[in-house]
């Protein structure tokens, strides 16, 4: 997120959710699924990676994305309310928190290579369901077509538009002096391979992941209203993203945290947990 003065809660696109490290159990043990918190190597980089909990039978993994900027512990209290019924991982993409800084610019297919090889190592054979903030909700949809044979669901919570540099392009125009110029321009630099991930993220219509269970989950305070002159159009692309999402799944679920401003996982964790929780036993019911 940019942080400035009035923007303090402007786009965060930045913004990122993930788990601290938690004690495993012995099941996902003896499967020889990764439990506690540990490094892997992908890709020879290192890669930090934290799981909790069990899955019943037939019920998937939940594995948790992070936006860019924060590290595992930002979802400490998601990932232990979670894991009380399910099997639930995080991890930190490459230049993020623990994990090692990319060896040079990341694409969307490469970081998707890197979530993969996370999975082998925290869900093996079984299903799991991708649950992302920010710009690990994007990354999650983009992800999700492309692998039907094992994401079986997503929980999308205030993710970065499908569109975002052509909303931040109109929304804030060349012409734009003031506070809104440092937004746009720091924005596009991230989503554009700036650090820390240095990932390029293009503008891209939003392919369909089959009728997976999804919800897509909107903030209900308008905070982006903050940005001197702009605010509201801002909010107004940011609301339309959020229903670009809907169209990843035939079975795509679009709800407000009335409450909360960008990170709904901190202002309204209930409303993250039962989303999650629904999509999970959505998706154990279709097993």
């Amino acid at each position: 997120m940019v942080r400035n003065g009035r923007l303090s809660a402007v786009i965060a696109l930045s913004c990122a959710v993930a788990g601290v490290g938690l004690v495993g159990c012995e099941d996902s043990a003896k499967e020889g699924l990764l439990t506690g918190t540990k490094k892997i190597e992908v890709g020879g980089r290192s890669v930090k990676v934290s799981c909790a909990g069990t899955s019943a039978d037939g019920r998937p993994v939940i594995v948790l994305l992070a936006g860019g900027g924060d590290g595992l512990e930002k979802v400490a209290g998601v990932q232990k309310t979670l894991s009380e019924k399910s099997r639930v991982c995080s991890y930190d993409r490459l230049g993020e928190g623990g994990s090692e800084q990319p060896d040079g610019p990341q694409t969307l297919k490469s970081t998707g290579k890197v979530l993969t090889a996370v999975l082998d190592r925290v869900a093996g054979d079984r299903p799991v369901v991708l649950a992302g903030h920010s710009l690990g909700g994007l990354i999650a949809a983009r992800y999700a077509p492309d692998h039907q044979d094992r994401v079986k669901g997503l929980v999308l919570m205030d993710a970065t538009s499908p569109t975002q540099t052509a909303d931040l392009n109109k929304g804030i125009p060349e012409s734009a002096t003031g506070p809104a110029v440092e937004l746009r321009e720091q924005t596009l630099a991230i989503l554009h391979g700036g650090k820390p991930e240095r990932l390029t993220v293009p503008d891209g219509k939003v392919r369909s992941a089959g009728s997976i269970p999804v919800e897509v989950i909107h903030h209900g305070k308008q905070y982006l209203a903050a940005v001197p002159e702009y605010g509201p159009g801002l909010e107004r692309a940011w609301s339309n993203g959020q229903r670009k999402w809907l169209a990843v799944s035939s079975r795509s679920r679009l709800s407000t945290a009335e409450n909360s401003e960008h990170y709904i996982y901190v202002d309204q964790p209930d409303v993250a947990v039962r989303a999650i929780e629904r999509v999970a036993s959505q998706a154990a019911d279709r097993a």
